[in-house]
């Protein structure tokens, strides 16, 4: 059986992107993880060590998004990795990487990267 854990809108403030402007200013970001497992073992034991830890899907996240790149994508799939090796129960993991308002001459909330595997 396949199940899910989420963990959503981890918030950091980091220096990626094209632009010197980007590298000496930084910019908020927003980060969603879904990873794909089977925690029913942890759920009838009540056991975290049987599934996936929150606390440190967050600290991978807080972890890569302190890694000057000049792409989300880039980022995005360390984190990936990263969440992916930190477990062999893992099936898959999905990453989302927001850039709020990114400086692209418009009006605009974000803009965004996923990656899955």
């Amino acid at each position: 059986m396949i199940n899910t854990v989420s963990v959503k809108g981890i918030k950091s403030f980091g220096y990626h992107g094209c632009l010197t402007e980007e590298a000496e200013i930084g910019g908020e970001f927003i980060t969603d993880v879904i990873i794909y497992t089977d925690f029913m073992k942890a759920a009838k034991k009540d056991d975290l060590s049987k599934t996936i830890d929150y606390v440190l899907v967050n600290k991978i996240v807080e972890e890569e998004m302190a890694i000057r790149s000049k792409l989300i994508e880039t980022v995005g799939h360390r984190i990936l990795k990263r969440i992916k090796k930190s477990s062999k129960s893992i099936v898959k993991v999905m990453v989302e990487v927001k850039k709020i308002n990114p400086p692209i001459n418009g009006n605009v909330d974000y803009v965004s990267i996923s990656l899955e595997g």
